[in-house]
């Protein structure tokens, strides 16, 4: 079998396909193209929205702030602990595919029957999306102040609208949310199940990510705009390493290189090793011996 997983969105049939179907027909589909160009839309609606309207923004976090007790559902035991869900499943994917990236030059072959793009897929939107454009390009250099750093909800420092990049936080800064990303992605194990899987999926990861990301607004620790504007974000890192994975000009040839190429690879380091125990074996029976 081939390296090649369900296909995250159906390719179209033709290249008249796409003037066949209506743009809404293709988006309730999963066409990628149409998912991309619907989030980037996404994305500029809500960044222009946000900074016309940056009242919106400020009543929506005031919902959850008490003049007299600040954000009180921070405080909130529940809520505290259902925040650890998402990073919880987040690190729990990551691991299961970094173990199974590890497991043929440790232990055994890896199947054929197991794709080898699904956990670098995976990982790589992982490490492209939420970890390095949201936490170390944007929280970490734009510098905009959580609601409940703000004089508006207690705090000293000004209201900053979206993509403002100020001196008023130094890292780790509100714009734009990092767990409302991470919890966005995990929308990827959609693309890569059976299609009679994904709707169940789907029907699960994004109540549970507006549930997380709406519990960071409430919690003071980020404005509406900053999961919005995150989520879209996101969507169209994981849709661009999919293009790239999948849709992209050779994208199978290379996948099959690759593949080869990480095989013979976890070839040679399981003979090493195998080598090196026996050889170490060896080593520890003689000196056993001579201490006899």
């Amino acid at each position: 079998m081939t390296d090649t997983p369900p296909s995250p969105a159906p390719a179209p049939a033709s290249s008249s396909a796409p003037e066949r179907a209506g743009f809404a027909a293709r988006l309730a589909g999963g066409e990628s193209r149409a998912l991309a160009l619907a989030a980037t839309a996404c994305l500029l609606v809500l960044s222009l929205f946000f900074l016309a309207f940056p009242a919106v923004d400020i009543a929506a976090s005031r919902l959850f702030h008490d003049p007299a007790g600040g954000f009180v559902l921070s405080q909130a035991p529940f809520l505290q602990r259902l925040r650890e869900l998402g990073p919880f499943l987040v690190k729990l994917i990551a691991v299961l595919c970094v173990a199974i990236l590890l497991w043929p030059f440790v232990v055994a072959p890896l199947s054929r029957r197991l794709p080898l793009r699904a956990p670098v897929f995976l990982l790589s939107t992982l490490i492209l999306g939420p970890g390095l454009l949201v936490n170390a390009v944007l929280k970490n250099n734009w510098g905009r102040p959580r609601p409940n750093a703000v004089d508006l909800f207690g705090g000293d420092a000004p209201y900053v609208r979206v993509w403002q990049m100020t001196n008023h936080c130094d890292t780790n800064c509100s714009f734009v949310s990092g767990e409302a990303s991470s919890s966005l992605w995990l929308v990827t194990l959609a693309f890569l199940a059976p299609p009679g899987w994904r709707r169940a999926i789907l029907a699960v990861v994004l109540p549970l990510a507006l549930v997380l990301s709406a519990n960071r607004v409430a919690f003071g620790g980020h404005f509406l705009s900053d999961t919005l504007i995150s989520w879209c974000l996101t969507l169209l890192v994981i849709l661009g390493v999919q293009y790239l994975l999948w849709r992209a000009p050779g994208a199978e040839a290379r996948a099959a290189r690759w593949r080869n190429g990480y095989d013979r690879a976890a070839d040679t380091v399981r003979a090493r090793a195998v080598g090196l125990r026996q050889r170490l074996t060896a080593s520890l029976r003689a000196f056993a011996a001579m201490m006899r």
